[in-house]
């Protein structure tokens, strides 16, 4: 089995106590490790993948909390540098009573930002490995240029790309640059994860079946578009294959998409894909893909915090077998 390796950032989620309160009004929170990149490598170790995070840390005591959490859930911190250059990004959230999510960052740069191309090395990549990013860590910045050097090397080894924009407006000024940035990466994937508030800006289209197929160019070959409670679905040039989603009591949506995205790719390396195999794989087996990371994406859903909050395969298992019982 492959290596899921995740570039990208890792920081800090401050998580509000209570619910149902705007950030400006939340008096207290608590910590948790998140950052999108570093979810999706925790939610594949802990289902029992192989997982290594590519990053850059400050030396700070929240760049050595963030390695201990790595390392707990199983992700390889092998690849994770240190800087005193910059401190480790903060992320402060405020909850929804429905569990949605507002943000406030706190990065002009942080750590990961810093992280150069020159300390890619091309040589740790190997067949059969994987390689997913998001657009957080797109602006300009060595991290960008770092991104671009960690994709071509895992292509050149003929592994699987993997990207999920993950849309973090008020990280960027310029939003027109921003998706510009976007679609510039888009091709570089072999598979896309969109959900369905980011699509029309992504693609500035807004009739959804057209912007679904503008999404096809380079390198892609599927997208996995997300409907949060109501499933995700699959989308091939010819095809477009549907899933619900499962029913639970969400209390933190963060990191939930994560999981699902998470729980997708550990299923497509337990599977040996690869650029060559990826849509056969994608054809005969999305009902069990799409159900696998529907289950992990909403266990996720019902706990506080990303990393903390993301499910073993046996809890994965156990909801899928329930949900299963409940439609004989």
């Amino acid at each position: 089995m492959g290596t899921l390796y995740a570039i990208g950032e890792v920081l800090i989620d401050f998580i509000p106590l209570q619910a149902g309160q705007a950030l400006k009004d939340v008096v207290a929170f608590e910590r948790a490790a998140g950052g999108a990149p570093a979810n999706v490598a925790a939610a594949a170790a802990k289902l029992g993948g192989n997982a290594s995070m590519i990053t850059k840390l400050g030396k700070d005591a929240f760049g050595d909390f963030l390695l201990e959490q790595l390392s707990e859930a199983g992700v390889s911190t092998d690849l994770v540098k240190r800087t005193d250059e910059a401190n480790t990004g903060l992320a402060f959230v405020s909850l929804r009573d429905d569990g949605e999510r507002d943000f406030s960052f706190y990065r002009n740069p942080s750590s990961d930002l810093l992280l150069a191309e020159d300390e890619i090395d091309p040589d740790v990549f190997q067949a059969g490995d994987l390689l997913h990013f998001g657009s957080v860590d797109l602006v300009e910045s060595p991290m960008k240029r770092a991104h671009v050097k960690a994709i071509d090397a895992v292509k050149n080894r003929g592994g699987l790309v993997s990207f999920d924009p993950n849309v973090r407006l008020p990280l960027w000024n310029d939003h027109d640059e921003y998706r510009r940035t976007i679609r510039s990466f888009i091709p570089r994937a072999h598979l896309l994860k969109i959900s369905e508030d980011e699509l029309s800006f992504i693609t500035g289209i807004q009739d959804e079946d057209q912007a679904l197929a503008s999404l096809f160019t380079g390198d892609v070959q599927a997208v996995v578009y997300t409907k949060g409670s109501r499933g995700a679905d699959l989308i091939l040039p010819q095809e477009r294959y549907g899933s619900a989603g499962f029913k639970v009591k969400a209390q933190d949506t963060t990191g939930a998409g994560d999981a699902f995205i998470g729980g997708f790719l550990h299923q497509l390396l337990e599977r040996q894909a690869t650029p060559h195999n990826l849509s056969s794989i994608l054809t005969e087996e999305h009902a069990a893909l799409l159900r696998f990371a529907n289950a992990c994406g909403a266990i996720t859903a019902t706990g506080k915090g990303a990393i903390p909050a993301l499910p073993s395969l046996e809890q994965v298992d156990e909801l899928i077998a329930k949900e299963n019982e409940s439609h004989v």
